[in-house]
């Protein structure tokens, strides 16, 4: 009996120390729409150049619970004028603990916007048929490349840095 109940607290301490990645809520935090053209939007005859730009923000709220928030703005352009612009912020609250700091900036940058997205993708559509215009049907993005290519700029910015401060510091001598 002893040796179970041994066995058992070992399990609960396993557990306890488990990496945990869990969705707590996912909402939408603000959605903006505008079609500065106004009517003429509509007598456009040709097919709108489309700018889809993303950022991500993070809140930690405590010690285990995040709010990331998937910022997504779409710009349509016909010639150089904007036909319509759809900004969204897309939330989820996540429980991220018992990872190192790598890992939970990877989860944050890779899986919480990948689960983000198809939410933010609905809402553009939606507010985009109610302002009768045809949904644009975004296509997914792959965040693990998007990461993988982020990091190595990075890299690379930091690798140039100094490279770049070693001439000025000759020139001044």
């Amino acid at each position: 009996m002893t040796e179970e109940n041994n066995t058992v607290a070992a399990g609960e301490e396993q557990s306890q120390a488990a990496p945990n990645f869990a969705i707590q809520r996912v909402y939408l935090k603000d959605i903006s729409f505008e079609t500065p053209m106004g009517v003429e939007a509509f007598l456009q005859p040709a097919k709108p150049a489309i700018q889809q730009d993303l950022n991500i923000q993070v809140n930690q709220l405590n010690d285990d619970t995040m709010e990331v928030v998937l910022l997504l703005t779409i710009t349509a352009k016909v010639e150089a004028r904007t036909l319509f612009l759809v900004e969204v912020k897309q939330a989820g609250l996540f429980t991220i603990a018992g990872f190192d700091k790598r890992q939970v900036t990877q989860l944050i940058n890779t899986a919480c916007p990948q689960i983000l997205f198809p939410y933010a993708r609905e809402a553009i559509d939606s507010i985009l048929n109610r302002g009768s215009f045809p949904p644009l049907m975004l296509a997914p993005i792959n965040f693990d490349a998007v990461f993988v290519q982020a990091m190595e700029q990075a890299r690379q910015q930091s690798d140039a840095a100094p490279a770049a401060e070693a001439p000025a510091a000759a020139t001044i001598n």
